[in-house]
């Protein structure tokens, strides 16, 4: 089901619909707001930061300002171009989707969705959420972009992210940076992910309040679980919906390598180790 956002971005000037959105996504996705505590200490700077999945640019252009560099990838044309056009001057953008492999692959959307405005485009088909008829676009792995100093990736890529991890080996073993995925149940499992990620040395961190919570002490799958009504809410609709009222749908996973820990953690234990 399409929603009253989606319907009305086509008919609204996409440099608007860039910038509302961005507002408006801080909301619901309040790590946004505790970029600090991800990023490298002591000054929560980096070098390189990654945006695989750019949309309307609400990570890109929050990480602008904490990083010297940012390379955000978005496949979907139209909105490649809007990010490019509001984009800081040391953002790149490249259009084209994070995978395991370079070339071409079909992108997956939802039906009336045709341009991408929900942002839930996918290389991986859903029977219950996408079309019958892709789009082709371009794919490159992360690898193969010669990336340096890579400090933070944040991926939303709805269910292409072991994909999207494997093009990224090397960036992975040599930089061994922060990454910030969306992982949802009800897209599909999320322990391979977790487990891919734990056999390279990363363990996993949520927000469902204030502070930090490693991943092995909170139920993830339950939660959403419980929650995920909240997921088919619109963006426009579930930041509209005053604090007090709105419930905390945690969809995403901060992985920080060799023993890291986020700024504010709570019930860490022997994950309390000096940050890098």
């Amino acid at each position: 089901m399409t929603t009253l956002a989606a319907r009305l971005a086509p008919y609204l000037p996409a440099r608007l619909t860039a910038a509302t959105a961005r507002a408006l996504y801080p909301r619901f996705e309040p790590e946004l707001a505790r970029l600090a505590d991800m990023l490298p200490a002591p000054r929560g700077r980096c070098g390189t930061a990654v945006d695989v999945g750019g949309w309307y640019g609400p990570w890109t252009h929050r990480l602008a300002p904490y990083a010297h560099r940012v390379v955000a990838l978005e496949p979907v044309p139209h909105l490649a171009r809007t990010l490019a056009a509001s984009a800081p001057s040391n953002v790149r953008v490249v259009r084209a989707a994070a995978s395991d492999r370079p070339g071409a692959a079909p992108l997956w959307q939802p039906p009336r969705d045709e341009r991408g405005e929900r942002g839930v485009s996918s290389l991986v088909r859903r029977d219950d959420l996408h079309a019958p008829t892709p789009h082709p676009v371009s794919c490159v792995t992360l690898d193969e972009l010669a990336l340096r100093d890579v400090d933070f990736i944040k991926i939303d890529v709805d269910g292409a992210e072991l994909a999207v991890l494997r093009g990224a080996r090397e960036v992975l073993s040599r930089d061994r940076p922060a990454l910030f995925i969306e992982l949802e149940t009800r897209i599909q499992p999320i322990a391979p992910v977790v487990a891919h990620l734990r056999s390279l040395g990363y363990d996993g961190w949520v927000l469902p309040g204030s502070t930090w919570l490693p991943l092995s002490a909170f139920d993830l799958a339950a939660h959403q679980g419980g929650t995920s009504h909240i997921a088919s809410q619109g963006l426009l609709r579930r930041a509209l919906t005053p604090s007090g009222r709105r419930p905390r749908y945690v969809n995403s996973v901060l992985f920080l390598p060799d023993g890291r820990t986020p700024g504010t953690v709570s019930d860490h234990g022997t994950h309390a180790r000096t940050p890098r």
